[in-house]
């Protein structure tokens, strides 16, 4: 295991800061998810915590030896780290034993410690079965499975994974979410895991850092980020949420649509300025009748269409913007029909940025 820290890391290229000075320590035997858009940083921060990429400034530190500076790199073959990419990359002609073992072709281990060693990895990633098998006879999953499998087996301090799921497909991708976490349990590596989908890292993480523009936006546990988001911006890509503009009246009274809304937690901008306020879908109440609007939290709407998912009906209701609601099932109401919506107050949080 290893920490790993990187400290005011930049990278530039022409017209753009790909990677803006962040800072960030995972600690031994952490899972840390970047999360984000295409274009925010992640990838290239993924890149250079390999040595695939050279910083511009800032320090990469692994167990407190400097890895990478603007000064200069170590070359990645010497960092004892393996990575996980997108495609599978594994060896077509060979069969997947032999890709798990090619990690240790210049490992100073005697034939015997290396087959036992590949041994240990294909069970753990449930292949043994396979082991004689050819990539071409193997499904998708499986062959992520010998990826894995085959970076795995060296032992290495870091585990780096860039999107290594985006090629799978949805039930696909749900099973190695949890067969990821399952072996970072079992083997307690340090990981970092890039994606832009949020269910990954909801899934897989001990800690998600979003970023956006090259800069952190926030750290903290999936809960953490979820429930208490501390920009419209991690609020809008965490999902499930509404972030809607509106002015602060005082003390944690807003102001929507000539509507007064108590907000229960969260940060104000000020009296009489424009903020953002967050809510998610589950937590706003659509009432069939506009009746007793203005009071309890209740703003008027007008239904503008609804999609039924099986669990629950989305329901988008103007209400001077767009909301989407997620509403029991059995709630029917006609586009076109006037209803009210409920904000309860403690389930909303203000945005000051």
């Amino acid at each position: 295991m290893a920490t790993l820290e990187l400290h005011a890391l930049t990278k530039r290229y022409p017209g753009v800061v790909s990677v803006d000075a962040i800072d960030l320590k995972v600690g031994h035997g952490e899972f840390v998810c970047l999360l984000g858009p295409s274009g925010c940083g992640k990838t290239t921060t993924l890149r250079m915590i390999a040595g695939l990429a050279e910083p511009d400034d800032g320090e990469i530190r692994v167990n407190g030896r400097i890895m990478s500076s603007a000064r200069g790199v170590v070359p990645p073959e010497q960092r004892n780290m393996s990575m996980i990419f997108q495609s599978y990359a594994v060896w077509p002609h060979m069969t997947v034993r032999e890709n798990v073992a090619y990690g240790l072709k210049l490992k100073a281990l005697t034939a015997d410690e290396k087959q036992a060693r590949v041994s240990t990895l294909l069970d753990a990633t449930r292949l043994s079965a396979l082991s004689e098998r050819y990539p071409s006879e193997l499904s998708g999953g499986q062959q992520q499975r010998v990826a894995l499998a085959r970076a795995l087996t060296p032992k290495p301090d870091i585990l780096l994974l860039d999107e290594p799921l985006s090629n799978l497909d949805a039930n696909l991708r749900a099973e190695m979410r949890f067969e990821i976490r399952r072996l970072h349990d079992q083997f307690q590596y340090t990981s970092v895991y890039v994606t832009h989908d949020q269910v990954e890292a909801m899934t897989m993480a001990d800690r998600i850092v979003v970023m956006n523009g090259g800069r952190i936006e926030q750290i903290g546990t999936p809960e953490e980020v979820y429930e208490r988001p501390n920009s419209a911006f991690v609020a809008r890509f965490i999902g499930g949420s509404n972030v809607l503009t509106v002015r602060h009246v005082g003390d944690r009274s807003v102001e929507i649509s000539g509507h007064t809304l108590e907000i229960g937690n969260g940060d104000f901008a000020g009296a009489g300025r424009t903020m953002a306020i967050c809510v998610k879908t589950h937590d706003l109440e659509l009432l069939p009748s506009p009746t007793s609007v203005s009071t309890n939290n209740i703003v008027p709407g007008v239904v503008r269409g609804q999609a039924y998912l099986g669990s629950h009906r989305d329901y988008i209701v103007d209400v001077g913007q767009e909301v989407l609601i997620a509403a029991p099932p059995e709630l029917q109401i006609e586009t076109g029909a006037s209803v009210g919506v409920r904000f309860r107050p403690q389930r909303c949080r203000g945005l000051a940025r």
